[in-house]
């Protein structure tokens, strides 16, 4: 008894940085939301909501200043690199995980390096490749960037996870006469659900917030995601000063991710927690 008190109260020091982080992150969230509903003299004010709530700031971000335009190619952008880096990373991590072969060890060990590699080491050889096939500002080439580059931290996660399922599982399949393959697709991949959903929510925040790599691909502005466009917007308030339509923005920028979390969170726990038998 103790000893779980001695440990409680070591972990009070953690929880206290933990509550203050959360009470923070709440309160500076919660003051743009109030500012994106305000005006702009009245945020400079400090005296958000005295001419009352303006929700039209948020039609002035989607309309005037493009957000909905940038909005688009973000989940065209995001959705599509997604699936992508899924439909690859799910087979290569499946085959690295159940079967050895003479080069697992190696091609694991590669994935592992490329994680290492930061993504600005490669933008340069990137960019000449692009640009000697003419094909800069184009929506295809950013999408197959972005599965390209997200596709060793995927395969090395889904390793892991395909790793701890049981080989009952293949097994059984096996009696009743499938195949590898379809072994995989039919019953594996719904088996790693948990896995694909966990790192799939990883992937659309990567992809989603990604900034770099979109300014030198598609700095067109009918091709701009949202962090890009974003940026723009912001560099326009020394000129319209409409601060208020610029937190409106941040709030649609901010608003996917936050209701991926709400609905996939418990999603993820009673899936992981559920079911299958883990060998």
């Amino acid at each position: 008894m103790n000893k779980t008190k001695y440990k409680q109260i070591a972990l009070l020091p953690g929880y206290a940085l933990v509550s203050l982080w959360c009470t923070f992150t709440f309160l500076v969230i919660g003051w743009i939301i109030l500012a994106s509903f305000s005006t702009t003299p009245n945020i400079f004010q400090n005296t958000l909501f005295k001419d009352g709530l303006h929700p039209e700031n948020y039609i002035k971000a989607l309309v005037t200043h493009n957000v909905a335009k940038y909005f688009l190619n973000s989940l065209i952008y995001t959705i599509i690199s997604c699936f992508g880096i899924i439909i690859i990373s799910a087979p290569a991590a499946y085959v690295l995980a159940r079967f050895p072969f003479k080069l697992n060890g190696a091609v694991q060990k590669i994935f592992v390096i490329a994680l290492g590699i930061p993504a600005i080491m490669i933008i340069m050889p990137l960019f000449g490749i692009v640009t000697s096939l003419k094909m800069t500002n184009s929506r295809l080439v950013l999408i197959f960037l972005y599965i390209g580059i997200n596709i060793p931290f995927t395969v090395f996660f889904l390793i892991t996870f395909f790793k701890s399922l049981s080989f009952t599982f293949e097994e059984a399949a096996a009696i009743d006469g499938c195949g590898p393959m379809k072994t995989f697709w039919v019953i594996m991949l719904p088996l790693a659900q948990p896995g694909i959903i966990t790192v799939t929510i990883f992937n659309f925040i990567t992809v989603w917030n990604e900034y770099f790599m979109a300014l030198i691909f598609a700095n067109n502005s009918n091709m701009r995601p949202l962090a890009v466009g974003l940026f723009s917007m912001i560099q326009s308030m020394r000129y319209t000063g409409d601060w208020a339509g610029m937190f409106a923005a941040v709030v649609i920028v901010f608003l996917p991710t936050f209701i991926l979390y709400v609905i996939l969170s418990e999603k993820i726990i009673a899936n992981v927690t559920g079911g299958a038998i883990k060998g």
